[in-house]
Parts: C-alpha cells; sequence; structure tokens
C-alpha cells in the first residue's frame, strides 16, 4: 500500500486542491498544493518515455517518470529536453509527450496546478 501511495501521491494532492479551492482554503496552501501537482505531473508520475526511436517514426515505449523525463536512456532525456527547447521539434514534442490520454491528463494537470497556483497569488492582489 505504502508503494502505491508513494507513486501516486499527485492525485491525492489534486483531490486536496479541488476541496481546497471549494472549501475556500487560505491562498497560501492553494499555492502550495497548486506547485505539488505541478511537479508531480511533469517530474513523478508514471508514463512511457515517448521520445523517438532512432528509426525515426517510432515512440520509446519503456517507462518514465513525469511528462517532462524521458526513460533510463540518458539520450532520451536529453533529446524529450531538445525536443521542448527547439521550435522545428514542437510537432514532435506534443506526439511524444501526449501519446496517450494518460499523458494527456497528466499534461493538463501539470498545466492546471501551475494555472491554480498563479490564481493564488494573484487573487489576494486584485481582493486586497
Amino acid at each position: 500500500m505504502g508503494k502505491v501511495v508513494c507513486l501516486y501521491w499527485g492525485y491525492i494532492v489534486v483531490a486536496a486542491l479541488v476541496v481546497g479551492w471549494s472549501q475556500r482554503w487560505a491562498l497560501p496552501v492553494i499555492a502550495v498544493l497548486s506547485i505539488g501537482v505541478s511537479i508531480y505531473a511533469a517530474f513523478q508520475v508514471p508514463v512511457w518515455c515517448g521520445a523517438v526511436n532512432r528509426d525515426g517514426h517510432t515512440y520509446c515505449r519503456n517507462n518514465a517518470h513525469g511528462v517532462l523525463m524521458g526513460c533510463s536512456k540518458r539520450q532520451h532525456r536529453w533529446q524529450k529536453i531538445k525536443m521542448i527547447v527547439m521550435r522545428s521539434k514542437a510537432g514532435d514534442f506534443s506526439r511524444a509527450v501526449f501519446p496517450t490520454a494518460k499523458e494527456k491528463f497528466n499534461a493538463f494537470l501539470a498545466v492546471g496546478g501551475l494555472l491554480s497556483a498563479i490564481a493564488a497569488v494573484i487573487v489576494p492582489v486584485i481582493t486586497g
């Protein structure tokens, strides 16, 4: 049971974040939860690697951690980082990062967590 919690703790934080927004918890707590969700989705959630294989047409199906990270092969990690930075690789990046619905959902969690963190910081500024 402990291994499952360590692997999927981000989904528990997502649930706490939803409850926090609905119950109007303190905004610093919401900001911390939001950042935790984004970090989990970007760097720890279990997904496929998705880096382009040597044939140039297929994608790596090895297990990886996080939407932005590659598998245990060093070249795949660098390849995913290069796909993020280089504009000509934008199409390859979207196919590599989002090959299945699970990866699309986790990317949505990462972006949603960042937007939630931004909102938690901006709301007190606007409302005074």
